[in-house]
């Protein structure tokens, strides 16, 4: 597949299943039957006359690393300022479909609690705060959809695991702004999150602060929210919806 792949970049023009098995060095019935899966998935596009070019998925995930890439960079000097100031992790993520992606992370070095999700790490929306903020964002029928194919699961008794104490959640996050994570992911440890929006104001990443319950301190929301603002200011977020 990657040969194949490398191939069709190499061609300036849309090429044929004969020139992409020469320069693959593939029996043509095996390249017709990969490229026949990369086409079902979008990676590669036929052309009416039989030839091949590069799909439209591939600019899509292109624009996606290229967004967490930037977005990292940008968002980290933000994060480490406020991990300084305050002396606990510090969280960046995205979401990717039902799941909140965990993109960067500052280790607050002292923590007594296991942190389940590091970078990398993927979790249920409904189970952190970074990923309400995401739910928060959709409308009703999205979060009721959500509920349906996950099945909201929890990980600790204090999960939120039906339909209505999420929505009721999601009401509060709506209107204050902020998302918490009361140790619903892991019992003894408390999270508190703000949105960071692209230029157009949609909700791209968020930022969070992860310590131990009896650490937790609630003047953290302001400052997670003035540096989620910053970084939203950074990347162009003027603070009106376009």
């Amino acid at each position: 597949m990657m040969s194949l792949l490398d191939a069709l970049a190499a061609s300036p023009d849309p090429a044929s299943l004969k020139q992409l098995a020469a320069a693959t060095e593939l029996h043509p019935s095996t390249a017709h039957r990969i490229l026949a899966a990369m086409t079902a998935a979008r990676f590669v596009e036929r052309q009416d006359a039989g030839t091949y070019r590069l799909g439209i998925r591939l600019l899509e995930l292109g624009s996606i690393v290229k967004s967490r890439i930037s977005l990292r960079e940008v968002a980290l000097p933000y994060m480490q300022e406020l991990h300084e100031r305050i002396g606990e992790a510090i969280n960046l993520g995205a979401r990717h479909d039902d799941e909140i992606v965990y993109l960067e992370r500052t280790s607050s070095g002292r923590a007594l609690v296991r942190v389940v999700y590091l970078v990398g790490g993927r979790a249920p929306l409904h189970l952190t705060s970074l990923g309400k903020l995401f739910l928060a964002a959709d409308g009703p029928q999205k979060i009721r959809d959500y509920a349906k194919r996950t099945g909201l699961p929890g990980k600790t008794p204090k999960s939120l695991t039906n339909l209505a104490a999420l929505e009721k959640e999601l009401d509060k996050v709506r209107r204050h702004g902020i998302a918490y994570d009361d140790e619903e992911a892991e019992l003894g440890l408390k999270c508190v999150a703000a949105p960071i929006h692209d230029e157009d104001g949609k909700v791209i990443a968020a930022l969070s602060v992860s310590a131990p319950a009896d650490r937790h301190d609630p003047e953290w929301a302001d400052l997670v929210r003035q540096t989620a603002d910053a970084v939203s200011g950074a990347l162009g977020y003027t603070g009106k919806q376009k």
